[in-house]
């Protein structure tokens, strides 16, 4: 992915899948509109599309056999039908799941919401799985690329920022790093982001809250955007993306990057 470009990242969220609580016995209607979502993505022009289980509430800390599975033919149906770079997300923190399913089907890069450190949860306590994933990653070799959170939302974190970035890179090995909100669709603090963007060796992507009011404002501090809830009709993560929305993001996007 050319982080020269600031490239934009749509999600992807998916219907409850089979094994969750609010799964409702129709498997074929989860991958259709995941394919629509990640159809209208790459029209609008989006760089790029990450898969995640989003409707699969409440979570458990580590995914179940069968979501892996029912994600995994998810995955495939949208790489086999969208060019775009493909990445994988398991809710809750489940980094080695999202790494053997995108090591399946092809995909190109994962986030892990934990990868270094201790969060503190509507899951409970989350432990950092930086060892297991790379143990992994030692086992099956790929290009697949670690976004790894730095305080991840809906989370309490008690570690300083600072520190907790440098321990994501250096001790954890992640490939990008990940600032957020403090709940989905929920903005960024700037003053933090500018602070990842000066002490991060590696390409900082801003994770919840970015939309069209504010993306210029976020430009000068981030090297990409993972971009849900505002692209969605009517602004709202729960409905399916706006090709209108999309757009008009990506054009603003063209603007930013054209402008001197």
């Amino acid at each position: 992915m050319d982080f020269e470009r600031k490239p934009l990242i749509g999600m992807v969220h998916l219907k409850p899948l089979p094994g969750s609580y609010l799964y409702d016995g129709d498997f074929d209607s989860v991958i259709e509109r995941a394919l629509r979502d990640a159809r209208t993505l790459e029209e609008a022009g989006f760089d790029a599309i990450m898969v995640e289980n989003f409707g699969d509430v409440p979570f458990p800390k580590y995914a179940d056999k069968t979501t892996v599975a029912s994600l995994a033919v998810v995955a495939k149906s949208i790489k086999d039908k969208v060019s775009l770079p493909l990445g994988i997300n398991v809710l809750r923190n489940d980094g080695i799941a999202a790494y053997s399913v995108a090591y399946a089907v092809k995909a190109d890069f994962i986030r892990v919401n934990v990868l270094s450190g201790v969060a503190y949860t509507d899951q409970g306590v989350i432990e950092g799985i930086a060892h297991e994933l790379a143990m992994l990653r030692k086992r099956l070799p790929s290009k697949i690329k670690v976004f790894a959170d730095v305080h991840v939302k809906h989370a309490v974190h008690f570690s300083d920022f600072e520190d907790a970035l440098l321990d994501t890179v250096e001790r954890g090995l992640a490939d990008a790093v990940v600032v957020s909100g403090k709940a989905t669709g929920k903005p960024v603090d700037v003053e933090k982001l500018a602070l990842a963007k000066k002490i991060s060796p590696v390409p900082v992507i801003v994770g919840s809250g970015t939309s069209y009011d504010n993306l210029p404002l976020l430009w000068p501090h981030a090297d990409g955007f993972i971009v849900g809830t505002w692209i969605k009709r009517s602004g709202k993560v729960e409905n399916e993306v706006s090709l209108e929305r999309a757009r008009r993001l990506v054009e603003l996007a063209k603007a930013l990057i054209n402008s001197p």
